[in-house]
C-alpha cells in the first residue's frame, strides 16, 4: 500500500507560505543568545557600581530602576526609525550589528576602561544610557527576524522554541562560567579585575553569536520582505500615529498586550529573590532547592516547548493559549490546595509528598512553556494582521510597543513584591531563610507564587475571548496579503517611453 505524502501547510491552506530552513531559524535566534550574555553581565552591574565606581547599594538600585524607564521610552523611537528606513543590503543585519557594537563598547567602557578609575556615578549613568540604546536597537531587530523568516503557521512556533533554548541554556552556561572559572581566580571576590575579565570574555563570545545570527537572516534580509501594501510609487511614512492606531484600532494586538502584561507581572513578582526566600527558604526549609529545581526544569521545559510548537502549529496560537492557560490554572490551583493542606516543612521529609509536589510543579512549568511558545507566535500573527489591516508592515513598532509595557511591568514587579512582604511584617528587615514559618508568610507566599499567576492567566482567558486571529482567520489574512502583493507587483511602473 502506497502512503500518500503528508501535505505541506501551503498545500493544505491554499497559501504560498514563506518558509525558512531549520538552520536559518536556529542561527537567527542566536541574537537572543547574544542578548542573554549581556543579560548575565547586567546581573553583575550592582557589583560593578559598588566596587568599580563607589556607588552605594541603595543608589545603585535607584539608578537601574530609573534607567529602565528610559529604556521603555527609547524603544518606540528606535522602532519608528527601524520601520521607516530601507537598505538595499538589509536592515536586520545593520541594526543587529550596530546595536551589538554600541552595547559592546559601552560594556567595555563600564567594566574595563572606566572601572576603578575614580570616574564616579555621572560617568556610569552616561555610559549605561548608551548601553541601553544599543541594547534596545539590537533586541528590536533580533525580535523582528522571526516574523520575517517565515509566515508558515506550522513553522512559526519553531522560532520561539529556538529562542527559548538560548534563553535557558546561555544564561545558565555563562553564569556557571563566571562562578566556577573567573570568580575562583580572583579569590571568590567580585573585584574590578574579575568583572573586567568576565566582560572581555563575554563580549568576545557574544560577537560569535551575533555573526551567526546575521548569517541566519542573510537570505531574507531584503527590502521586499519589509514592503508595505501600498502603491509602490507612493512613499509610506511610519510615525507615532501608527503606534497610536496600533493600540486603538488593532483590537487583537491590544488583547495580546493584556495577555502578555498580566502574565509578565506574575512572572516578574514570582522571580524576585525575596519571594524565593519566602517559598523555598522559610516554608520548605531549603533555600538552594529553588535554584536546583530551576536547573532540573530546563530539559523538560524544552521538551514541552517542542511539543507546544507542534500544538500551536496545528491549532493556532489562540487555541493553544486558551487550552494550556486553563491547564496552568488547574495545576496552580492543585499546588495551592496541596500547600494549604499539608505542613510545607514536611514535604521534603516525605518521599510521596516530595514526588507529588515536584511532579505537579514541573508539569506547571512545562504547561506555562507551551503558553510562552504560543505567545511568541501570536506576536507574529499580530504583525501580519496589522499589514492586512493598515497596509503597513510594522514588526519593529509592534515589538517596541509591547516592550514598553514589558519594561513598565518589570519595574513594577520588584516594588509589588517588596510591598507585599512589608505587609506581613518585613518593613525594616528583609526575610531570611532562617526565619520561622508563620501563617501570614504562608498565605502571602502562596498568593504571590501561585495566586498572582492564576490571576494573570484568568486575565489572559478573558482577553482571548475577543481575540479573533484564529488558525482559520490567519489563513484568510495570509491569502489577502498575498493577493494584494501580487496586485502591486503586476502594476507597471510609470516611466517615459521613447
Amino acid at each position: 500500500m502506497v502512503r500518500n505524502p503528508k501535505q505541506t501547510a501551503s498545500e493544505t491552506d491554499g497559501v504560498s507560505y514563506r518558509r525558512a530552513r531549520t538552520w536559518e531559524i536556529a542561527l537567527s535566534q542566536m541574537n537572543n543568545g547574544s542578548a542573554m550574555i549581556f543579560y548575565v553581565l547586567v546581573g553583575l552591574m550592582s557589583y560593578l557600581q559598588n566596587s568599580g565606581y563607589g556607588i552605594a547599594v541603595a543608589v545603585a538600585g535607584l539608578i537601574l530602576t530609573v534607567t529602565r524607564v528610559f529604556d521603555g521610552l527609547i524603544d518606540p523611537l528606535l522602532a519608528l526609525v527601524i520601520d521607516r528606513v530601507t537598505f538595499s543590503f538589509g536592515k536586520l543585519r545593520f541594526f543587529m550589528l550596530l546595536g551589538w557594537l554600541i552595547r559592546s563598547i559601552a560594556i567595555l567602557m563600564l567594566f574595563v576602561w572606566g572601572a576603578g578609575s575614580g570616574l564616579g556615578a555621572g560617568y556610569f549613568i552616561a555610559v549605561y544610557v548608551v548601553y541601553i540604546i544599543g541594547s534596545s536597537m539590537n533586541d528590536i531587530a533580533g525580535q523582528m527576524s522571526g516574523p520575517v523568516l517565515t509566515n508558515d503557521p506550522r513553522q512559526r512556533p519553531t522560532v520561539q522554541v529556538w529562542a527559548t533554548v538560548y534563553a535557558y541554556f546561555v544564561p545558565a552556561a555563562f553564569t556557571i562560567l563566571s562562578t566556577l572559572v573567573f570568580l575562583p581566580r580572583h579569590g571568590n571576590q567580585f573585584t574590578v579585575g574579575m568583572l573586567s575579565e568576565t566582560a572581555i570574555t563575554y563580549v568576545a563570545c557574544s560577537l560569535v553569536f551575533q555573526i551567526l545570527a546575521c548569517v541566519g537572516v542573510s537570505r531574507i534580509d531584503k527590502p521586499e520582505n519589509f514592503a508595505h501594501l501600498t502603491d509602490a510609487r507612493n512613499k509610506v511614512d511610519v510615525s507615532l500615529r501608527d503606534m497610536w492606531n496600533l493600540l486603538t484600532k488593532n483590537g487583537s494586538f491590544l488583547r495580546y498586550l493584556i495577555s502578555g502584561a498580566s502574565d509578565k507581572l506574575a512572572q516578574v513578582v514570582k522571580s524576585q529573590a525575596v519571594i524565593g526566600t519566602l517559598m523555598w527558604g522559610i516554608l520548605l526549609g531549603n533555600m538552594q532547592l529553588g535554584s536546583l529545581l530551576g536547573l532540573i526544569a530546563i530539559l523538560p521545559g524544552i521538551v514541552f516547548a517542542i511539543f507546544g510548537a507542534r500544538y500551536t502549529g496545528k491549532y493556532g496560537s489562540k487555541a493553544a493559549t486558551v487550552t494550556w492557560t486553563w491547564i496552568c490554572v488547574a495545576l496552580a490551583a492543585v499546588l495551592t490546595v496541596f500547600c494549604l493542606l499539608v505542613d510545607m516543612r514536611s514535604i521534603l521529609t516525605s518521599l510521596p509528598l516530595t514526588i507529588g509536589f515536584f511532579l505537579v510543579y514541573l508539569l506547571l512549568n512545562g504547561a506555562s512553556m507551551v503558553v510562552t511558545v504560543a505567545s511568541g507566535t501570536m506576536r507574529a500573527d499580530v504583525i501580519d494582521y496589522e499589514l492586512d489591516r493598515s497596509g503597513k508592515y510594522l514588526p519593529a513598532t509592534v515589538t517596541a510597543t509591547y516592550n514598553i509595557v514589558d519594561q513598565i511591568i518589570s519595574s513594577l514587579g520588584a516594588a509589588l513584591a517588596l510591598g507585599a512582604v512589608a505587609l506581613i511584617g518585613f518593613s525594616t528587615v528583609m526575610p531570611q531563610p532562617t526565619d520561622s514559618p508563620s501563617t501570614p508568610i504562608l498565605m502571602m507566599s502562596l498568593l504571590l507564587f501561585f495566586g498572582l499567576p492564576i490571576l494573570g492567566w484568568v486575565c489572559t482567558l478573558i482577553a482571548m475571548r475577543g481575540y479573533k486571529l484564529t488558525r482559520t482567520e490567519m489563513i484568510d489574512v495570509q491569502k489577502r496579503v498575498a493577493e494584494r502583493k501580487e496586485s502591486l507587483q503586476s502594476q507597471e511602473p510609470v516611466g517615459v517611453t521613447g
